[in-house]
């Protein structure tokens, strides 16, 4: 059974509280979106290094190399680094973008 949000001006959401807690979410709760097919998919991130375990390599899928995971390594670096510029210009990246 699906349930009914709304988003506010600023691109906010409240997360229902029957979902909270089915998944346990407290305040401060970091989840992860995830965009597919026109469907959007919220899941909780409660990682701990043990929940990772086996996540490099899954069946049918070509290992990634040592180069590979450092670009992808290098490349989430720089979107938290653009990220964290933006927040602390209040908003405007040194480039003048939003």
């Amino acid at each position: 059974m699906g349930m009914i949000g709304s988003i506010t001006s600023k691109g906010q959401t409240t997360v229902p509280k029957e979902v909270r807690d089915r998944l346990g979410l407290e305040r401060g709760a970091r989840i992860e979106w995830i965009v597919e097919d026109g469907r959007a998919i919220v899941r909780p991130r409660k990682l701990r290094a043990v929940d990772l375990a086996g996540m490099l390599h899954r069946k049918g899928m070509k290992p990634l190399s040592v180069e590979e995971m450092d670009e992808a390594i290098m490349e989430a670096v720089a979107e938290d680094d653009a990220r964290i510029q933006r927040e602390w210009h209040g908003g405007v990246a040194e480039d003048g973008s939003d």
